[in-house]
C-alpha cells in the first residue's frame, strides 16, 4: 500500500453529571470532583449547593442525578417513589454557633430544651435564667436573642430540628422536624439561605445564634464566631469533634438498615455528641441508559471507598468522619441496585 491508514478509535462522548443539594456536603462534592475528573476525564460532574430540600427534589424527578442531602427520603415519599436510594457518603455533624460580643471566645452550654425555647420565641434574652443555670460564672448580656433560621429547605434544618424533636417532647408535638418547618413568628428571627447565609448572617448580626453544617467550621473560626457544647443523651455536654462524632456514631451505626434511611441524632453514651448524620447521595436506581447508570455506579463507589473519596485527606478539610466499613458495605449493596 501506498499509505498506511491509522485506525484511531472515536474519542468517548463525554458524560455529564449533576451534583446538587445541600450546602454541608458542598464543600466535599467539591474537593472529590476535580480528583475524581483526572482519573476519570470522560466524565463531568457539576456541583451546586442549593440545599437538601432541592437535591431531593430534582434527583426525584430526574433534573439531577446526585441529590446531595442531609436528610433521608420518609416513608410517605418512598412510597410514592420506590425506586429512589438513599446513599451514605460520610457521617457529619452540626455546630450550634453565635455571635455573642465578648465571649465568642467562650463555650457556652445549651441544651435541646433551650434551644426550643428560643427558636420558638419563649427565651428571648442571652441572660434568660436558663442559659444562666448552664453557664454558672459567665456575664451573659441583656440583650435580645436574633433566632437565624434556614429559608431554603435545609438537610440543617431536619437534622436540627431531630435533635429539639428528640430531647423536648413539646417541640416534637408542635412543630416536629423536617427540612421545612412553619417556624413560630419569633420577633427579631433571621432566614438565611444555605450554610453561607447562616454564616454571614451570624458575622452581621451581634447576639445571634444559628445552626452550622460542620464542613463551614473554618468559616465560623475565621469570623471568630462562637461555638456552643451542646447537652446529649446522657446529660454532658460535649463539642463536635471526630471523638464525640464517633463516639454518637458507635452507639447509632450498628443499627443502620440495609435501606440506610436512619437518624444518628441524640445518640446515648458519655462522650456522644448529639447531632451527628450520614450524609446521602439520593440516586434513582433506575436510570434512562447503561452509560449513566454505569458512571454513577463507578463515581459512587470510589465516593464511599476508604481509598478514594473517604479517606481521610477529604474527610479532614471538611470536619467529616469516614464511613464505618459495615456502612460502606451496605452503600455498595445499594450502588449496586443502579441499573439503565
Amino acid at each position: 500500500m501506498g499509505s498506511t491508514l491509522l485506525a484511531v478509535a472515536p474519542s468517548q462522548a463525554a458524560v455529564n453529571v449533576l451534583e446538587t443539594g445541600s450546602s454541608l456536603l458542598y464543600p466535599l462534592f467539591n474537593l472529590w470532583v476535580p480528583v475524581y475528573g483526572k482519573m476519570h476525564p470522560d466524565v463531568h460532574i457539576t456541583t451546586a449547593s442549593t440545599g437538601s430540600g432541592t437535591g431531593l427534589a430534582q434527583s426525584i424527578n430526574g433534573l439531577a442525578q446526585i441529590g446531595a442531602s442531609d436528610a433521608y427520603m420518609s416513608d410517605a415519599m418512598m412510597k410514592q417513589h420506590p425506586t429512589m436510594l438513599n446513599i451514605p457518603t460520610a457521617i457529619s455533624s452540626q455546630m450550634v454557633n453565635y455571635n455573642l460580643p465578648g465571649l465568642n471566645h467562650h463555650h457556652l452550654n445549651l441544651s435541646g430544651p433551650v434551644l426550643a425555647d428560643i427558636y420558638a420565641g419563649k427565651i428571648t434574652k442571652w441572660d434568660d435564667k436558663r442559659i444562666a443555670e448552664m453557664n454558672r460564672g459567665v456575664h451573659l448580656p441583656d440583650h435580645n436573642i436574633i433566632a437565624v433560621h434556614r429559608s431554603d429547605g435545609s438537610g440543617d434544618t431536619f437534622i436540627f430540628t431531630q435533635y429539639l424533636s428528640k430531647s423536648t417532647k413539646w417541640w416534637m408535638d408542635k412543630y416536629a422536624y423536617g427540612t421545612s418547618i412553619s417556624w413560630a413568628p419569633v420577633q427579631g428571627a433571621i432566614g438565611a439561605e444555605g450554610n453561607p447565609g447562616m454564616v454571614d448572617a451570624l458575622k452581621n448580626n451581634p447576639y445571634s445564634i444559628a445552626y452550622v453544617g460542620v464542613s463551614y467550621k473554618h468559616q465560623i473560626q475565621e469570623a471568630k464566631l462562637g461555638e456552643a457544647r451542646l447537652k446529649n443523651r446522657d446529660g454532658h455536654f460535649v463539642l463536635p469533634e471526630v471523638r464525640t462524632v464517633k463516639a454518637a456514631a458507635a452507639s447509632m451505626v450498628p443499627h443502620t438498615p440495609a435501606d440506610q434511611r436512619i437518624s444518628l441524632i441524640f445518640a446515648p453514651g458519655k462522650y456522644s455528641y448529639p447531632i451527628i448524620n450520614y450524609e446521602y447521595a439520593v440516586v434513582n436506581s433506575r436510570q434512562p441508559n447503561e452509560t449513566m447508570a454505569k458512571t454513577l455506579k463507578t463515581f459512587l463507589t470510589w465516593a464511599v471507598s476508604p481509598e478514594g473519596g473517604n479517606a481521610q485527606h477529604f474527610m479532614t478539610k471538611v470536619n467529616f468522619v469516614p464511613l464505618p466499613e459495615s456502612v460502606a458495605k451496605l452503600s455498595i449493596k445499594q450502588i449496586d441496585k443502579i441499573h439503565g
